[in-house]
C-alpha cells in the first residue's frame, strides 16, 4: 500500500483543489456596534446555473490515523464547504483531475478554527474528523440532476503522519 504523508493546511498548497476558510490577519470590517470583525468572502461558491445554495448540518463518525483511502468523490455540479462547528482538526484528501479520473492523492491536516470549500468537480476524500465530535456545517448545491460520483482505487492509499508514525495515534 503506498502511504501519503499528511501536510498541514495552507491557502498556497489548497489552492488548486479548493478554498481554505480561516480568519485573515485583520478583519475587512468592524461591525456590531465595535465587538465584532467581519471576515468577509472567504470561499468561492459555485452552484451552477439550476442550483441553489443549501446549508445541511453533518454528524460524522470520527476516524483514525493511519487511514485507509479507498475512495475519492466528486460533485461536478457545485462546490462544496465544510466548516466544522468544534476546534478540532480533520483531514482533508484531494486529487487532481487526469483526464475524468483522479491522480495521486493529497493528504492535509487543518488546525483549529479552518474551513475548507472544495471547488466544483474536485476529486476529495469522505468527512474525516479525527476527534468527537465530527459536527460541520456545510454549504453545497442543492438541485435536481446527479451531483456525486465516486472513484475506487484498485490498490487503497494509507494517509499518516509523523505523529502517527512515530506513536501509532493521531
Amino acid at each position: 500500500m503506498t502511504q501519503i504523508q499528511v501536510r498541514n493546511l495552507t491557502k498556497e498548497l489548497f489552492a488548486p483543489f479548493g478554498d481554505v476558510i480561516s480568519l485573515k490577519g485583520t478583519a475587512d470590517k468592524i461591525i456590531n456596534q465595535g465587538m465584532c470583525g467581519r471576515h468577509h468572502d472567504l470561499a468561492t461558491l459555485d452552484f451552477g446555473p439550476k442550483g441553489r445554495a443549501g446549508i445541511s448540518l453533518f454528524s460524522a463518525t470520527p476516524r483514525n490515523l493511519p487511514y485507509t483511502l479507498d475512495m475519492v468523490e466528486r460533485h461536478p455540479e457545485g462546490s462544496q464547504a465544510f466548516i466544522p462547528m468544534s476546534e478540532h482538526a480533520f483531514l482533508v484528501i484531494v486529487a487532481e483531475d487526469l483526464g475524468g479520473q483522479p491522480g495521486v492523492p493529497q493528504a492535509f491536516l487543518t488546525v483549529p478554527g479552518q474551513g475548507i470549500n472544495f471547488h466544483k468537480n474536485t476529486w476529495h476524500g469522505v468527512l474525516t474528523p479525527l476527534s468527537a465530535p465530527g459536527l460541520f456545517a456545510v454549504v453545497d448545491r442543492i438541485g435536481d440532476g446527479a451531483n456525486l460520483e465516486e472513484f475506487w482505487f484498485d490498490t487503497p492509499y494509507e494517509i499518516v503522519s509523523d505523529q502517527t508514525q512515530r506513536s501509532g495515534g493521531p
